[in-house]
C-alpha cells in the first residue's frame, strides 16, 4: 500500500513516515501544499494523510481540487484545530477522515487501515475471518463458534469485525469509538465498555478458548487464549 503524507513538520512527518514505513507501507512525503499536489497529479496512492496548514497552501484547497479532478483516493486530514467548523469544512470539500494533534501514532494507523478497508469494500465481500474456532463471513452476515450460529446486532458484528480485523493488537476505547461508533470518545459514557461486555457474553461466556481480554488501562483486544493457561505477558482478564 502507497500513502502520500503531506506535513510540513520535519519532526512530526518523519515520526510518521517512520512508524507506518515499519506497518508495511510504501511513504512519500512532501513538505509543501505545492510539492504534495504535483505528486498527487503524477502519482497513484491507495491513502493520503494531509496536514490542513500547510506554508504555502491550504490543505483544504488541495484536497477540494484534487476531487474536483475526479479522483477518490481516501484523504485524511491532519490539523492542530479542534474546532467542529473546520471538520465539516474538511468532510464536505472531499476528506474522508479527519484527525487532531497531538494524537497517537496507533490512533493514525487504525484510521488509515479503516480509509483503505472502506475504499475496498468489494474485496472483503467474501471475506471470511477467523480466530480460534469463531467464523465470521462477513458477505453472509453470519458468526459461528464451531458449529453453533451466534445472533448478533448490527453494531455487535462491527465490533466483532473491527476486532478480527485487527488480531492481537491494543484497541483503546478512543480508536474502537471512532471506527465502530464515528464518535469522539467521552470518558463519561461507558457504551463501548457496555457493548464488549454484551459481545462477550455471547462469543466467550460459554466457550473454553476467550477472545476478548481487557488490557488494564490501555482497551481491548482480541486473541485466543486458553482460560486454562497463565497469562503474564499482559495484565489481561
Amino acid at each position: 500500500m502507497k500513502v502520500l503524507l503531506v506535513e510540513d513538520e520535519l519532526s512530526l512527518g518523519n515520526y510518521i513516515k517512520k512508524g507506518l514505513s515499519e506497518s508495511g507501507f510504501i511513504v512519500e512525503h512532501k513538505t509543501t501544499g505545492l510539492d504534495g499536489y504535483h505528486a498527487l497529479m503524477t502519482e497513484d496512492y491507495n491513502a493520503v494523510v494531509m496536514d490542513v496548514m500547510l506554508p504555502d497552501v491550504s490543505g483544504f484547497e488541495l484536497v477540494r481540487n484534487y476531487r474536483a479532478t475526479g479522483n477518490i483516493t481516501p484523504v485524511l486530514f491532519l490539523t492542530a484545530k479542534d474546532d467542529l467548523s473546520d471538520r465539516i469544512k474538511g468532510i464536505e470539500i472531499g476528506g474522508d477522515d479527519y484527525l487532531t494533534k497531538p494524537f497517537a501514532f496507533a490512533e493514525l494507523l487504525v484510521r488509515i487501515k479503516s480509509l483503505l478497508r472502506r475504499a475496498n469494500q468489494a474485496d472483503y465481500a467474501n471475506t471470511v475471518l477467523h480466530s480460534a474456532d469463531l467464523k465470521m463471513d462477513i458477505a453472509k452476515r453470519s458468526v459461528h463458534r464451531g458449529e453453533l450460529p451466534i445472533k448478533l446486532t448490527a453494531k455487535e458484528f462491527a465490533l466483532l469485525q473491527f476486532f478480527l480485523e485487527r488480531q492481537g493488537e491494543v484497541l483503546p476505547r478512543s480508536v474502537i469509538a471512532s471506527q465502530v461508533w464515528d464518535m469522539n470518545f467521552d470518558s463519561d459514557t461507558n457504551v463501548i465498555d457496555v457493548a464488549i461486555r454484551r459481545l462477550r457474553v455471547k462469543i466467550d461466556d460459554d466457550f473454553e478458548v476467550k477472545l476478548i481480554h481487557t488490557v488494564r488501562g490501555m482497551g481491548y483486544k482480541l486473541e485466543a487464549i486458553d482460560a486454562n493457561l497463565e497469562i503474564n505477558h499482559f495484565e489481561v482478564k
